[in-house]
């Protein structure tokens, strides 16, 4: 189990698992937020101190950036539908590093052409 906490130490979210990879997208609200993605199915993700949070959503509005309310920290994205086998990403760079160490961080174009470029 792995446990990424934002900085004030009011939301924590807890994972069964290493990321596999990591994604390191060139979005317009990746590289503002600076988010370095690891994948789980939304069931697979505990949200502790949900109280805490505030949700931003824009465009289409298909998915949810969640962060803590008191530090700013973003945590997670989830989709506005969750169901069993939903993807949700979780901002890696909220695990302690050492918890990372070899994992492979992979460069994907959101900005453009949606491939991964490295």
């Amino acid at each position: 189990m792995l446990t990424a906490t934002c900085h004030c130490g009011a939301v924590r979210v807890q994972v069964p698992r290493r990321p596999e990879r990591l994604t390191d997208c060139n979005c317009s609200i990746c590289r503002r937020y600076a988010g370095l993605w690891a994948y789980y199915l939304d069931s697979e993700v505990s949200l502790i101190g949900p109280g805490a949070t505030d949700e931003y959503s824009w465009g289409t509005r298909e998915l949810r950036f969640i962060r803590c309310a008191q530090c700013g920290c973003i945590m997670q994205w989830r989709g506005v539908e969750i169901a069993a086998d939903t993807r949700t990403g979780i901002n890696a760079r909220n695990f302690e590093p050492a918890e990372l160490v070899g994992v492979e961080v992979r460069r994907f174009d959101g900005a453009d052409t949606w491939e991964f470029i490295g």
